[in-house]
């Protein structure tokens, strides 16, 4: 079996997906028998000075004319391979194997000089694996080469006890993309109603956006009852997720959204925003109902980026939850039917090495 480069970015230090994506893969690799060089490529990827994308050309093998016996296949995280195209095109030309890990396709938002990037380093890449069928389909409508696909597993989690009064949770880093700004206008609109919230995540990713946040909070009047936690893990994070009853992810964008199978490895149910990845998420593992749907473990729901109804339609759903026990257990039991379906690490690894060609 060859062995594997994984670059990866070296200026995301926040617990995101793609990080969590890239460090569970490589224990799932490594179960395999492969042998994985970790290298975190510096640079402000992906807009990387000159230096930092000449030592990703040195990484990726652009500048050796011959393949060496023994070189290892390389994959290299699409946050970095964006960012790099002359460098993946030489690379190309020298003859290396060279994959992209797509966990996010460039936003259409970014402009046409940084999707025409993501084009040529995809198409000079060997292949491009994508994290969610989501992004794969993105990548396809754009009429880039077609994706393999290896959803995110899920590590095996305690059932959450839940709490009483009932808790909310929300697990992402503050950033404007994760909309906690929605959630906090949301919840404001039930607080006639019992309940109690944690936003679990890095406020040191976006530190303005973090201030908005506590301003929105404290605007309302709810500082006592939601509650900035900061980045946690561990113990720590297991304790959030021990009190929890639901737990919302409401991106504006999401290629899958690994908060979400957190969250029903827990027995936790959630609710995501209707048109983005972690309606893959949520459904992952959901059987199918009576009325031949899928039995979600919580609901997708409608909502507009920037529209003014979406704090009132995501109050209103929050405020069946609170206060309709048979929504409740309806969710409630559809997470707990989810729970021991939920794809494992390992699985992840075998539809990677079965893309590269190789077998354990």
């Amino acid at each position: 079996m060859r062995p594997i480069r994984l670059l990866v970015p070296g200026n995301i230090h926040h617990s995101s997906g793609g990080n969590v994506y890239n460090a569970r893969l490589v224990a799932g690799l490594q179960s395999h028998g492969c042998e994985v060089e970790v290298v975190a490529v510096e640079g402000s990827w992906p807009e990387a000075g000159a230096a930092e994308r000449r030592r990703l050309g040195s990484l990726l093998g652009a500048w050796e004319p011959e393949a060496g016996p023994g070189r290892p296949v390389v994959i290299v995280d699409g946050l970095v391979a964006v960012g790099a195209p002359d460098e993946l095109e030489l690379a190309d030309k020298a003859g290396r194997e060279t994959w992209v890990l797509v966990h996010m396709p460039v936003p259409e938002s970014s402009g046409t000089a940084a999707l025409a990037s993501e084009a040529r380093a995809l198409r000079a890449a060997t292949g491009v694996i994508c994290t969610s069928t989501w992004a794969a389909a993105k990548l396809a409508h754009r009429g880039l080469p077609k994706p393999g696909v290896a959803l995110p597993g899920v590590t095996p989690a305690p059932q959450a006890e839940g709490s009483i009064p009932l808790h909310l949770i929300v697990v992402a880093a503050l950033l404007p993309n994760k909309d906690q700004l929605l959630a906090v206008e949301a919840l404001a609109k039930v607080q006639d109603l019992p309940w109690s919230a944690s936003l679990v995540g890095s406020d040191l990713a976006d530190p303005d956006y973090a201030q908005e946040v506590r301003g929105a909070i404290a605007a309302h009047g709810l500082e006592q009852r939601v509650r900035l936690t900061g980045e946690l893990t561990g113990d720590p994070l297991e304790a959030e997720w021990a009190r929890a009853n639901l737990s919302l992810l409401v991106s504006r964008q999401e290629a899958f959204g690994m908060a979400v199978t957190e969250s029903l490895a827990h027995g936790v149910p959630v609710l995501v925003r209707e048109g983005t990845g972690a309606v893959e998420a949520l459904s992952l593992a959901s059987l199918v109902s009576a009325d031949g749907g899928p039995r979600l473990p919580g609901a997708a729901l409608p909502l507009p980026e920037g529209g003014r109804e979406s704090p009132g339609r995501l109050a209103g759903v929050l405020r069946r939850w609170l206060e309709d026990p048979g929504t409740r257990e309806a969710w409630h039991a559809a997470a707990l039917d989810a729970r021991p379906r939920l794809p494992d690490w390992n699985s992840t690894a075998r539809q990677v090495l079965a893309m590269l060609g190789e077998r354990d």
